[in-house]
């Protein structure tokens, strides 16, 4: 007897965490439909590692997680799938052989190409019985008589028992990104905290700093707040609107919930290299005719050197020897807590991931069905949580979305 079209578990989103939640359903032995926006889906897996695709990481830091609900109910939910389950699965059911990359600790797949990571899930779906409708758009979904009633853009609908929402957040909406599950969320209900882009670049206007464009480097990020100091150490690089980089992104949510709070905006300050104030106080105290320029240009990249110099008012062909006191401690300043003057972002355009969403105490931590709504399931992007770079947000859709998949088809 065939099954009614009800008992169909239907996911919406096909990006990381849908296509993963599809895959677990369906092997659990379910019929599942995935809903897809765009022509192809897992766009934002094409683009992540600048096209390669950084999956996972070598280690996984829950600690360094963001969010507005319980960091323990947090825990709880990126670690119900352990990391090296994780990377079994890509490399044994997916068929992606994974290679770490030493200087970073990530984990990407040996081919480089993150078109193989989004083609090897969507044939895994496909494989698995997941009939997959792309250029699908749902607006809303609502409870009608004991069924979820799915609405799509063309004014038809879906009914199921069971809906997994997994429609991702805000950021990159050219990868299709809309907001929608969050509205969804707001609509039965359910409590979402506000959204914010994370992990984003900073821009600063006037743009003082466009001529170092280009310009990375290793340095240590701190940002001071009232729970004590947050610091982020690795690439830094300068853009022609402003600044950008891992250490940048990572502590980027800082400065866009100040610029949002209020008045006070959230201070940045820059170590430009590992040295000490001690360490450059005895590289310039030295009673030597060196150029002061030359000890700079040895530790930094050259345009950035004349420009601390410049801004501290010292001519570069000075000799440390006739290095005024006062002056060495400016520039001595400016190397170790040089002052970032952020003044915006780019907002949801260029964010990794969305901050905010649905609060997680509002669905079950084993299965991520809702608290509220039997039936309705939650997972990926949508949920009150990121992580920073480093494939740490892709570990959390991965685990949501297996929770979800395996969630409903136990239901």
């Amino acid at each position: 007897m065939e099954r009614s079209p009800e008992e169909r578990i239907v996911v919406i989103g096909a990006g990381a965490a849908g296509l993963m939640a599809a895959i677990h359903a369906a092997t659990a032995g379910q019929r599942v439909l995935l809903l897809e926006r765009t022509a192809d889906g897992g766009r934002k897996i094409l683009i992540s590692g600048g096209g390669r695709c950084n999956i996972l990481p070598s280690a996984l830091e829950p600690g360094r997680f963001v969010t507005d609900s319980s960091p323990k109910l947090l825990r709880r939910l990126l670690t119900a799938w352990r990391l090296e389950a994780q990377r079994e699965f890509f490399q044994r059911v997916v068929g992606l052989p994974l290679r770490l990359e030493p200087e970073t600790g990530k984990l990407f797949p040996a081919s480089n190409r993150a078109r193989d990571v989004r083609d090897g899930l969507v044939s895994l779906a496909r494989q698995r019985g997941v009939e997959i409708r792309n250029g699908c758009r749902v607006v809303d979904l609502t409870p009608e008589g004991g069924v979820w009633r799915v609405h799509l853009e063309d004014r038809k609908s879906i009914d199921t028992r069971r809906a997994i929402v997994a429609t991702g957040g805000l950021s990159v909406p050219a990868t299709g990104s809309d907001g929608v599950g969050f509205e969804i969320a707001r609509r039965t209900g359910h409590l979402v905290h506000e959204t914010y882009p994370a992990l984003t670049p900073l821009t600063a206007a006037p743009a003082v700093h466009a001529a170092l464009a280009g310009i990375s480097l290793d340095v240590t990020l701190e940002a001071p707040g009232a729970k004590g100091v947050r610091t982020a150490s690795g690439g830094f690089l300068f853009t022609h609107r402003g600044y950008s980089g891992p250490v940048v992104l990572d502590l980027s949510h800082l400065a866009v919930r100040s610029r949002d709070a209020g008045p006070a905006r959230q201070q940045l300050r820059v170590r430009w290299t590992a040295l000490t104030d001690a360490d450059w106080e005895q590289r310039l105290t030295q009673r030597s005719a060196q150029a002061v320029s030359t000890v700079l240009r040895g530790a930094l990249p050259a345009r950035l050197a004349d420009w601390l110099l410049a801004d501290a008012g010292i001519d570069p062909a000075c000799q440390l020897a006739q290095l005024p006191r006062d002056a060495r401690r400016a520039l001595i300043d400016r190397l170790v807590r040089y002052p970032l003057p952020w003044t915006g972002d780019e907002g949801y355009k260029k964010a990794e991931v969305t901050g905010g969403g649905v609060a997680l105490d509002q669905v079950h931590p084993a299965t991520l069905e809702s608290r509220k709504h039997p039936g309705l399931f939650f997972c990926g992007e949508v949920l009150d949580a990121f992580g920073p770079i480093g494939g740490h947000n892709f570990a959390w859709a991965w685990a949501t979305g297996r929770s979800a998949g395996l969630g409903a088809a136990t239901k």
